[in-house]
């Protein structure tokens, strides 16, 4: 099997700054992490290689220094290390990044073998938005399985994976055929630490780097900020409320004692209430 697993070096998100001017995050000077949630999708890689053999390519996007994140991925276990970086990739949201990342997982393809299974994390905790992992997906034509909690099958011979998805209904089990693309949850596994020999590995190991054009970008428009439609208008932190919060303390039906509260602050609502049921 070969499976690429995306991940991402974000900022800390203690420290986040914003540019007052293009309102995206400002990475210099601060301290950066492999996304979170990424950990847990190559944790699971990592899994399904011990099981049933074969290789994991870990691929980022981002500056140069996005190079100790993909070190750290080889300390876990990670066969090889892809870095797309490039200055036309600057600024990309969310469409701009899969495309980019989708072309390099076609190079991927051809120079280390096709991926059986591409893992991401849910999201990403800089921008909070789930659509890089679908996104890929699409641009790939490959199926994908989202917000998945556990795998609890893959047949290598019948080319199937089934796994555990969460939804707001609850769990659904589904199976899906290969390739596929899995995006993991958080805390769906234990993230395991790195044995010795790895991380000799990892500090002397050769990380591919490729240029927009060495990763076969055909279109350089549909990168980075020429390539992202998303714009970004004002950000700001919300205002506090004027009004305080209200401890409701009631030691015996309190529904009725929270009810009660809620129609002294808002008289109102009671009123309308009250029309609501009459007209019905």
């Amino acid at each position: 099997m070969h499976n690429v697993v995306c991940i991402k070096q974000v900022p800390d998100s203690a420290q986040i700054r914003v540019h007052p001017v293009t309102n995206t995050i400002m990475r210099q000077g601060v301290p950066t992490i492999i996304n979170p949630y990424d950990l847990f999708a190559l944790e699971a890689a990592l899994e399904l290689r011990d099981k049933f053999g074969g290789e994991i390519t870990v691929l980022t996007m981002g500056p140069p220094s996005a190079e100790d994140s993909l070190r750290k991925a080889l300390t876990f276990g990670a066969d090889r290390a892809v870095l797309l970086t490039d200055r036309c990739f600057a600024g990309a949201d969310t469409l701009a990044t899969s495309y980019a990342l989708a072309t390099a997982i076609r190079k991927i393809g051809k120079e280390y073998g096709p991926p059986d299974l591409i893992f991401t994390g849910k999201q990403t905790i800089d921008g909070d938005t789930a659509q890089v992992g679908p996104g890929l997906a699409k641009r790939l034509g490959v199926l994908q399985l989202t917000y998945v909690a556990k795998i609890r099958a893959l047949d290598i011979a019948a080319r199937t994976v089934e796994a555990e998805r969460r939804s707001e209904g609850g769990v659904q089990v589904l199976r899906t055929k290969l390739p596929c693309l899995i995006t993991m949850l958080e805390a769906t596994n234990q993230i395991r630490r790195g044995a010795m020999a790895d991380a000799l590995r990892a500090a002397r190991a050769p990380i591919e780097k490729w240029s927009a054009q060495q990763a076969g970008v055909e279109d350089i428009s549909k990168c980075g900020l020429k390539g992202s439609p998303t714009v970004v208008k004002r950000v700001f932190a919300p205002t506090a409320r004027a009004e305080k919060a209200v401890l409701v303390e009631a030691a015996e039906e309190p529904a009725e004692a929270l009810i009660d509260a809620i129609f002294k602050c808002q008289p109102k609502l009671e009123t309308d209430l009250a029309a609501l049921a009459r007209d019905a």
